[in-house]
């Protein structure tokens, strides 16, 4: 196993972490019943930053889990 493939993989999982636990900060059981905001929210701003970040962090940490798995 290549000692680089499983840093990179080490670091992008403790990003993927803290950004999950940053898009849902501040959001109840109660939402998901059909509470304040409803069901169907945009995500706007920073969130929607934050998302597409989870997004291609979670494809870069499958890419290197492949990678790992290869080599």
């Amino acid at each position: 196993m290549n000692p680089i493939l499983l840093l990179s993989q080490a670091i992008a999982s403790v990003v993927l972490i803290v950004l999950i636990l940053l898009q849902q900060r501040g959001t109840a059981l109660g939402s998901a019943f059909g509470g304040e905001s409803g069901f169907y929210t945009t995500r706007r701003g920073i969130q929607k930053k934050i998302f597409w970040a989870t997004v291609v962090v979670g494809v870069i940490f499958v890419i290197l889990a492949v990678l790992n798995l290869l080599f």
